[in-house]
C-alpha cells in the first residue's frame, strides 16, 4: 500500500499545445494543460457536465514523448503524483501551484 500514498490517474484531452521548456542545465520540462470531464443529473433531471483543468509537468522520457506525439484535443490517460509549490510573482506576490507530475503517458484515440 505504501505505493498508493500519492498517485493520480486522469483521462482527459490535452486543452492548448504543450509547452516545452529548455533549462540551463539541458534538461527540458513538458508543460500541459488536461481537461477531465464528469457528467451527471440534477435533479431537476437536467444533464451536467463539470471540466476540471489539471497543470501537467513532465521531465525525462515523458517529454520526449509529449514534444513528439501530443497536441491539442488529444486525448492522453496519465499516471503521476500530486505536487504543490509556491513562488513570488513579478509584483512580489506569493502565488501557489498545484501540479501533476507525469511518470507514465499513454496516447488514446485514433491515429492521424
Amino acid at each position: 500500500m505504501s505505493t498508493l500514498r500519492n498517485k493520480v490517474q486522469l483521462i482527459g484531452n490535452v486543452g492548448q499545445e504543450p509547452t516545452i521548456t529548455y533549462l540551463e542545465s539541458g534538461k527540458k520540462v513538458a508543460r500541459v494543460s488536461l481537461a477531465t470531464n464528469e457528467n451527471y443529473k440534477k435533479g431537476s433531471g437536467e444533464k451536467v457536465t463539470d471540466t476540471q483543468w489539471h497543470t501537467l509537468v513532465a521531465w525525462g522520457k515523458t517529454t520526449e514523448i509529449i514534444e513528439k506525439y501530443v497536441n491539442k484535443g488529444n486525448e492522453i490517460a496519465i499516471e503521476g503524483k500530486l505536487t504543490s509549490r509556491s513562488y513570488e510573482d513579478k509584483e512580489g506576490s506569493k502565488r501557489y501551484v498545484t501540479e501533476v507530475v507525469v511518470s507514465e503517458i499513454l496516447l488514446l484515440g485514433s491515429k492521424d
